[in-house]
């Protein structure tokens, strides 16, 4: 169906949106046997997306309450701009991205656990708010499948999605069957201009984005698939037409990229989508910007921001976390018997603004959604603030996107003690490659000034993991050559614009429409980016400039140029693994995975963090920006806050504040400069790992060498088990309870300044014989020995000091060993071996008659 819209000023806008609507405008016409023909329809369509669990106003890595988002303060405008209206006269639909994204949704899903029957928290607040509908977003499935079918049965209204597909595994498209309802016609009775009651079917269709099947790989293989999203809308609109959906809303949780038009299972495919005829409003999501009103949409073809049209379609998106209700108000016509769309203008309107500089509310927090959530809003504070350790200075991610960070640095450290552990004691065929670690600035100002770590010095918490990790990601570690490390940090160089080293005025550093969760660093190299040269890469990982070459002086950290052709495994997660941004070498999920771990990224930093006890946060400065000339200014944003750490830095300054659609940024200049350090809190170099001795069941007390003074510390798990001091020649000896078989021991050494270095690893050895076989009793037309010996040991027989016969036991401890008859009297022995090559006492067992 194509539509023409009449433009109007945004005068007329203002007049439409807060006059007519409440004054209904249209006049009284009959038919011919003198009946009222229905009036126009102003139908008002409210939309929230990217919630992300952020129900309350408050800011869990701060530990405060915010101005900034929370859905509590969303529904205070949900429930002012109904009241604007016809009371029947709105619609209130959500766009996906609900159940994941902050510390109350880790707590409900992994801490506390959601109980079958039980009502998800943020069902709890939308179920007071009498949505209409809501599609899926890509991270409703981080949790699993499982968890999404138990956490949305607590939905009091009804989820649509067209493009996720239950797998069959017959290779015919033709026959696939949705995994959820792919579209719902609802009844909705409204008010006509002529104070009449009319009823319009209102259909509504989801859409997620096909890369789930890359992001949440481990959750969605085997299970579900997903197909384009503009060939299943023109599959589905006329179905929905034909089962009588008279207006056509599309909840697409899907960004709008012009770049992406006609492009097949474009993540972000708004733009395609709103070509597709049939569909009368789209509602959106997942690129957490507004539309209309961010400047990435001005001035782009068939995108109108006043009316906030994409090509002629009524088309809106609420921001992210509850920030903005989004309003769309639509005027509808009957036409034959059809209703049509004849005019509409979306607007966003925030629950906060800024005055002069100063953080202004615009809501307050609806009571009804306080009281909802109070129980898992307390149960989830409680969470995080758990202490897990300290540090000895305050951490901060403001400069994570220009220079190398002490925030990045952490987790990469975790990582790769957690890789080399995993391969020492499950993987020795890839002891000789070298560990590597990937990690990227997660909260660098991608929603907005305000969203950056800022960790201060003292007691760690669970909350300061969360904010130091943002997902719950999985452990993923790949093998990867020198050369596609190379392509990798290729790719990750993107962020930068290309600057012109002859320009003496001030030139942009930084791309801001690639993401910072993109920006991937990788610790184990040191490497230089030079950005005066093109990028090698676009947004997509498309090969724009294949003679490109940002990377320089990419070598070993003891400055050996890369081989190219050399092996490494590369610690990072799943999302990347999976080929999440599209990075060289991983795409499509092409990568070989050899650590292939179910712990969370965000675990393995934290039992990081309480295995050292107290660190020293720095960084090791492995990368830099290549110096220019020094006539080059190079420019950036960051928090306001920032100004004071900028300070404490050699290169770098604070130049003024600068205003976007996002708030209220400073803007710095930085002066590159050749693998500077940054700036230290004391003595910062942790001491190596200790050497450990062998550790058995047996042994009371571990023993080794360590840097001569230091704090010894063995955990078994998270418990610490033993401390003592080496002393002054280095050497340790510290009492523990015996261990059993197999236990992983960490050992880690603190010096005087309180730096912990890397732990080491050791397994406690086997050294318990098993027990003696049971056998059963023999006689002497006995041909097969049988009994319970330990479960997968080895059990043989012995007779007149020959073997006369073996097997394995079954993992029940299950044996049955074949011989020959034996003389009445004649004794024979029994043993077991363990894996550990431990020998049972023999059971000696006479034949008898």
């Amino acid at each position: 169906m194509t539509k023409k819209l009449t433009r109007f000023s945004k005068a007329t806008a203002s007049a439409f949106l807060f006059g007519t609507l409440i004054s209904p405008i249209g006049s009284l016409s009959a038919n011919a046997e003198g009946e009222t023909a229905p009036g126009q329809v102003k139908l008002r369509i409210l939309e929230t997306t990217d919630i992300h669990a952020n129900v309350m106003p408050y800011d869990y890595y701060k530990d405060a309450p915010t101005l900034e988002f929370g859905l509590a303060k969303t529904a205070t405008l949900i429930k002012e701009a109904r009241k604007e209206v016809d009371p029947e006269n709105s619609m209130l639909f959500d766009s996906g991205d609900l159940l994941q994204g902050n510390p109350l949704a880790d707590y409900v899903a992994k801490v506390k656990k959601l109980q079958p029957g039980e009502v998800h928290p943020v069902y709890k607040a939308m179920n007071t708010l009498n949505y209409d509908a809501a599609s899926l977003g890509n991270h409703e499935f981080n949790y699993g499948l499982d968890f999404l079918d138990q956490a949305k049965k607590g939905a009091n209204f009804p989820y649509v999605n067209a493009n996720i597909y239950k797998v069959d595994g017959d290779n015919d498209d033709s026959n696939d069957v949705n995994e959820f309802e792919p579209y719902k016609i609802l009844d909705k009775k409204v008010k006509d201009a002529n104070g009449n009651e009319q009823t319009i079917k209102v259909g509504v269709i989801g859409f997620v984005p096909p890369q789930i099947m890359d992001w949440d790989k481990d959750n969605l293989a085997g299970k579900v698939k997903t197909k384009d999203i503009v060939k299943t809308a023109e599959k589905f609109i006329p179905k929905m037409r034909t089962d009588g959906a008279q207006v056509i809303i599309a909840l697409a949780h899907s960004g709008c990229d012009v770049q992406a038009d006609g492009l097949e299972d474009a993540e972000n495919a708004v733009y395609s989508l709103s070509k597709v005829s049939g569909i009368d409003a789209i509602l959106f999501g997942h690129k957490h910007v507004t539309f209309p009103e961010a400047a990435e949409f001005a001035g782009k073809p068939g995108i109108d921001q006043a009316k906030g049209t994409i090509n002629g379609v009524p088309s809106l998106e609420a921001g992210y976390w509850g920030n903005n209700l989004g309003v769309m108000d639509i005027t509808l016509e009957n036409e034959n018997g059809q209703w049509k769309v004849k005019d509409s203008q979306s607007v966003n309107r925030p629950i906060m603004e800024t005055v002069n500089g100063v953080k202004v509310s615009k809501a307050d927090a609806d009571q009804t959604i306080v009281d909802a959530v109070k129980e898992a809003h307390e149960g989830t504070l409680t969470y995080v603030r758990g202490k897990i350790g300290e540090t000895s200075a305050p951490m901060d991610s403001y400069f994570a996107r220009v220079q190398d960070d002490p925030t990045i640095q952490i987790v990469n450290n975790a990582q790769i003690a957690y890789v080399k552990n995993y391969i020492d004691t499950k993987l020795p065929e890839y002891k000789g490659l070298t560990v590597l670690s990937a990690g990227a600035p997660f909260k660098a100002g991608r929603q907005g000034p305000s969203d950056y770590t800022n960790i201060a010095a003292g007691d760690l918490s669970i909350k300061s993991a969360n904010d130091l990790y943002l997902y719950p990601n999985t452990l993923k570690a790949i093998e990867l050559t020198g050369a596609q490390v190379k392509e990798w940090l290729e790719m990750s160089a993107g962020q930068f614009n290309q600057i012109d080293p002859a320009k003496k005025d001030p030139q942009v550093l930084i791309n801001y429409g690639f993401e910072p969760f993109n920006y991937d660093v990788i610790d184990g190299v040191k490497y230089q980016i030079d950005v005066t040269q093109p990028a090698k890469y676009d947004l997509s990982g498309k090969v724009v400039n294949p003679d490109a070459n940002r990377i320089k002086n990419l070598t070993t950290l003891d400055g050996k140029a890369i081989d190219l052709n050399q092996k490494f495994i590369v610690a990072t997660n799943n999302y990347r693994a999976s080929g999440g941004g599209n990075f060289p070498g991983l795409a499509g999920g092409k990568a070989k995975i050899v650590v292939d771990s179910p712990d969370e990224n965000r675990q393995v930093l934290m039992d990081y963090i309480s295995s050292t006890g107290k660190i020293n946060p720095s960084a090791d400065s492995n990368w830099s920006i290549q110096p220019i000339n020094k006539d080059v200014t190079l420019t950036f944003k960051s928090s306001p806050d920032a100004e004071k750490a900028a300070a404490q830095t050699k290169t770098i300054k604070y130049l003024a504040s600068l205003t976007d659609d996002k708030g209220t940024w400073g803007s710095y200049s930085i002066t590159p400069q050749s693998f500077t350090p940054a700036p230290s809190h004391g003595d910062t170099t942790p001491p190596k790992a200790p050497s450990v001795s062998s550790v058995t069941d047996h042994d009371r007390y571990v023993t080794g060498k360590a840097e001569a003074a230091s704090s010894i510390t063995i955990r078994a798990g998270k418990t610490i088990i033993g401390v003592g001091m080496a002393d002054k020649y280095g050497k340790f000896s510290v009492s523990i309870k015996t261990q059993k078989a197999n236990t992983l021991l960490t050992v880690t050494a603190t010096d005087k300044a309180g730096n912990m270095g890397r732990p080491a690893v050791v397994t406690v050895k086997d050294k318990t014989a098993p027990k003696s076989p049971s056998v059963h009793p023999l006689k002497t037309s006995s041909t097969l020995v049988y009994g319970k010996a330990e479960p997968r040991s080895y059990v043989y027989i012995r007779s007149s000091n020959k073997t006369i016969g073996w097997t394995t036991a079954s993992k029940t401890g299950n044996y049955a060993i074949k011989i020959k008859k034996q003389k009445a009297g004649h004794a024979i022995y029994v043993k077991a071996k363990d894996a550990a090559g431990n020998i049972s006492i023999p059971n000696r067992v006479v034949i008898k008659k």
